[in-house]
């Protein structure tokens, strides 16, 4: 199902590393690097809305380039169409470099289901953040308003020289630039050691590597797996892989959300909980807000982490960035806080409660509700050729 893609599967060796939530723990550590930074700064990303968060972080890069630094920002065509003309001429006027991924109608190929998903933030070559994380106020503490729960990643070191070069290469081809622009980056050795390694999906572009790894993270997996997701409809041959595992008597454990921005993407989720019963598979939801989270560990030893949903649109549509973490300190650190937001937000959906909660009218919605995310999907790629 999903073929071995070995171009940038190599682990970097010199990294540093840390995982952030998503609110100020994010955005400070955002608004920090670009304010830290000398030669460029590549920001790209799905939703880039002209709220106050928004507004944050277009002022901040803006008097980046009062500086001389060369910015570069790249939202999606389709899930950042609301920003204003006004908004983005104030960006250009201030010499940011600014360009839409695949404008709606305006796409060489109208491959519509084909989205720029990833997250990512490079500075200077040498500073990095990936995430599930988009520029907009729903991510950030807001008075009275806390975060969607999500997760990002900082990065120095090698790792971060690959996205660089990713962003780089994203950023031409989409303006079709045959000469890749030239900026001075950071050269420093980093002195800590820690295992990562950058992974993508683009199935157009014969990207399947973030998919691979969750397969491999199955197929290895000795004691536990938990994965947190947002919209978690993975398809059959996922299923299989957590089934395989689950009988294997690996724990796997489930983090959904409990509220959701999506309802029909929730009710197909719901629909597929019987089944995860059946195959011994913890249920959690998250109940103190939205999930929009994109993160699994496995045995204590192996995080992923980034934009890639656990569904066939990010596995076959979507343009999608991860880092792969083989670190155990990490991993651990990584499971202490998601045990703790376990037993601090979230629910277990046992069998009896499924029932309770849900009626013969309600299960028959959640299967409606899948067929049409399914089909949806399907409409969205059907027509899709790899390059």
């Amino acid at each position: 199902m999903f073929q071995k893609q070995n171009k940038g599967t190599a682990y970097t060796t010199f990294n540093t590393i840390k995982l952030l939530r998503s609110g100020k723990p994010y955005f400070s550590t955002l608004l920090s690097m670009i304010e830290q930074a000398k030669y460029s700064i590549h920001l790209q990303v799905y939703i880039f809305d002209e709220d106050e968060t928004g507004q944050q972080v277009a002022d901040k890069l803006m008097e980046a380039t009062k500086r001389g630094v060369n910015v570069y920002l790249m939202p999606d065509g389709y899930a950042s169409k609301k920003l204003s003309a006004k908004f983005i001429q104030s960006l250009t006027d201030a010499g940011v470099n600014f360009s839409f991924f695949e404008p709606v109608l305006k796409s060489e190929h109208f491959y519509f289901g084909r989205r720029l998903h990833h997250k990512v933030t490079v500075v200077d070559g040498f500073y990095g953040l990936v995430a599930g994380l988009n520029i907009s106020n729903r991510y950030n503490d807001m008075p009275d308003e806390p975060a969607w729960m999500d997760w990002g990643i900082y990065v120095e070191g090698q790792a971060t020289q690959e996205l660089y070069k990713i962003c780089l290469e994203v950023w031409c081809k989409a303006n079709k630039i045959s000469n890749k622009p030239q900026h001075e980056t950071i050269q420093e050795m980093v002195k800590d050691n820690c295992l990562v390694r950058v992974r993508r999906n683009d199935w157009v572009k014969r990207y399947n590597q973030i998919s691979r790894s969750y397969v491999d993270m199955l197929r290895t997996s000795t004691s536990h797996v938990t994965i947190m997701s947002s919209y978690f409809i993975p398809g059959w041959f996922i299923r299989q892989r957590l089934a395989r595992a689950a009988r294997r008597g690996v724990k796997i454990r489930l983090i959904l959300t409990g509220i959701s921005d999506v309802k029909i993407a929730k009710g197909a989720e719901c629909y597929i909980y019987r089944w995860f019963h059946k195959k011994n598979i913890d249920v959690y939801e998250y109940t103190a807000g939205v999930l929009h989270c994109k993160l699994s560990t496995q045995d204590g030893k192996f995080v992923t982490i980034g934009s890639y949903n656990v569904n066939n649109l990010s596995a076959y549509a979507s343009v999608e960035l991860n880092l792969d973490i083989a670190n155990e300190a990490f991993a651990q650190s990584t499971d202490k806080q998601i045990d703790e937001i376990i037993e601090q937000h979230c629910i277990l959906i046992t069998p009896e409660i499924y029932k309770k909660r849900y009626n013969i009218i309600k299960t028959s919605m959640q299967f409606m509700s899948y067929l049409i995310v399914r089909m949806l999907i399907n409409i969205s790629t059907f027509y899709f050729k790899q390059q």
